[in-house]
């Protein structure tokens, strides 16, 4: 152990009295205060009953000792309290206990059974400096030995007694202090360690939250981008449509108003399946062949381009968050067709129930698009990244004048989980 520990900067010291909570460790702190009282009552008692000096010296010690009752009270427990946090208090406390101690320990022998409360406190108060607490300690036990026996003249033996007494109390001391000031250590360690962990938690929430919000962000801009957004944007072309029908062609503006009313309504109810958090609602009571072959009907009325649904392998439920994500991939591959293969463009849609996967291919025969302008624009971001939430993928394959495909694989199985290693 070191026996001079460096003082703290102000401010950059452990208060351990502040870490735990200082309620706290005040009513933890009672006990020192019985442990206190019993030695001043004990050594008050041994003064009293001493059988030598005169009544005149004891009187005289035990007042002095009663003096440092509310020097402890007024000054050394608030100083303990915090342990040593303030060295210019500690030591002004302890140099006053020490004047006060004195005194009465050099008129009567029996008052250094106070040592037993005083070399706690030096090493409470000076845990941080063992090399001035051990010097405390030194003066606490030898110079009332010295004083007695200057001011008394005993016999010899009993004062080779007092000094072999004062020695041992002063190797009891130092191991009591080494031991006190180890625990206040690890104390205040464990203290820094407990902060840093309440930091680190605090951390760690606010990073979930902010991870949190952006995930439900990421996940409501999808969703508004795969069913309000696209709503609208085939309002837009509707709209279009009529303007450009309603002179010429009064029916098809007609049958266009018909589909700009019903697209409305149900835009409005995706709206509401949002805001409730519900599944789409091309889904409700229904299976996702059907919500496709929806899809594909709607698109076709809206463009007039030929479509044809390919339903492969046996149709069964799935979990609900392949289905979404098929129905979601399946309008924005439409969205997509409708605003860039050109007009009439034929679109072939096929749905293929595998043993552990689902695939989903959405074909038109429109102008197509470069390799680079596959990753561009948020619907085809979005595709990729809803499949991969879920362990799939989205393939998008486009050549200029060729077409456009859109393959997304999902697997239909629940994802194996990775088992825990347990410590070697």
């Amino acid at each position: 152990m070191r026996d001079d520990l460096p003082l703290e900067e102000p401010g950059r010291g452990m208060s351990t009295g502040s870490a735990r909570g200082g309620d706290e460790w005040s009513s933890r702190f009672l006990r020192w205060d019985l442990y206190f009282a019993v030695v001043y009552v004990c050594t008050l008692v041994f003064i009293l009953g001493a059988a030598t000096p005169g009544p005149g010296p004891r009187t005289a010690a035990a007042v002095l000792l009663t003096a440092s009752v509310p020097w402890y009270i007024v000054v050394g427990r608030p100083a303990l309290i915090v342990e040593g946090e303030d060295e210019r208090r500690a030591l002004v406390y302890l140099i006053g206990a020490v004047v006060l101690f004195l005194p009465p320990s050099f008129l009567v022998g029996e008052t250094r059974l106070a040592t037993f409360a005083l070399a706690p406190q030096c090493f409470m108060l000076l845990w941080m400096n063992m090399r001035r607490a051990l010097v405390l300690m030194a003066v606490i036990n030898l110079v009332p030995v010295v004083g007695w026996g200057l001011l008394w003249r005993p016999a010899s033996d009993d004062l080779f007694f007092q000094a072999v007494f004062a020695v041992v109390t002063l190797a009891f001391s130092a191991a009591f202090g080494g031991w006190t000031i180890r625990i206040i250590t690890q104390s205040a360690e464990r203290a820094d360690l407990i902060a840093e962990l309440d930091a680190s938690r605090e951390e760690v929430a606010r990073l979930s939250a902010e991870r949190g919000a952006l995930a439900e962000r990421a996940r409501m801009s999808r969703e508004i981008h795969d069913t309000l957004a696209q709503g609208f944007t085939s309002l837009l072309m509707l709209v279009q449509a009529v303007e450009s029908e309603m002179d010429g062609e009064p029916d098809e503006a007609r049958r266009h108003l018909g589909l700009m009313a019903r697209t409305a309504r149900e835009n409005l109810a995706e709206a509401r399946a949002l805001v409730a958090g519900d599944g789409p609602t091309g889904l409700e009571d229904s299976s996702l062949p059907d919500a496709v072959r929806r899809l594909v009907a709607r698109h076709h009325e809206q463009t007039g381009a030929a479509t044809s649904v390919d339903v492969t392998g046996p149709v069964r439920a799935l979990p609900a968050g392949v289905e979404v994500v098929a129905l979601r991939g399946c309008q924005e591959s439409l969205s997509n067709a409708r605003r860039h293969a050109g007009p009439a463009a034929p679109v072939a849609v096929s749905l293929e129930y595998a043993p552990e996967a689902l695939c989903l291919r959405v074909r038109d025969e429109g102008h197509g698009f470069g390799t680079g302008a596959a990753t561009g624009g948020y619907g085809l971001a979005g595709i990729r990244a809803r499949a991969g939430e879920i362990g799939g993928t989205a393939d998008v394959r486009s050549t200029p004048g060729d077409g456009t495909e859109v393959v997304i694989t999902l697997p239909t199985a629940p994802l194996p989980t990775t088992p825990l290693r347990s410590p070697a």
